[in-house]
């Protein structure tokens, strides 16, 4: 009914940049929060980045003044900016979003993940 897709990852070097981005699309009437959440390989998967609709963002604390998320509200689509990337950023990304289905029914709904790889 309401899916979310996300693309954009790779293998980066450290230090460089990747912008992913997350498209949400079906029977959506709006969509309040977003975010991006990570999971690297033996680790549990953990939040990034969220904003709400209102555009108040909020980060971990170890990808602040590095990654920047933004939304384009028209689109229905995030944004991850990421810079000055490390190794430890390592991780599938997963968008999720909070959805007002046109049935008035609120979803959750997460993508599949899109792999980033940081090399040093």
């Amino acid at each position: 009914q309401v899916q979310v897709v996300e693309s954009g990852g790779g293998l980066v070097q450290a230090g460089g940049s990747l912008r992913l981005s997350c498209a949400a699309s079906g029977s959506i009437f709006r969509i309040n929060a977003m975010g991006w959440y990570r999971q690297a390989p033996g680790k549990q998967r953990e939040f990034v980045a969220g904003i709400t609709n209102g555009d108040r963002t909020n980060y971990l604390d170890s990808v602040k003044g590095r990654f920047t998320i933004s939304r384009d509200n028209a689109k229905n689509t995030l944004y991850l900016q990421m810079n000055s990337l490390r190794p430890e950023d390592t991780a599938v990304y997963y968008c999720n979003a909070d959805v007002l289905a046109t049935t008035f029914r609120y979803l959750e709904v997460w993508g599949q993940g899109t792999l980033v790889t940081v090399s040093s």
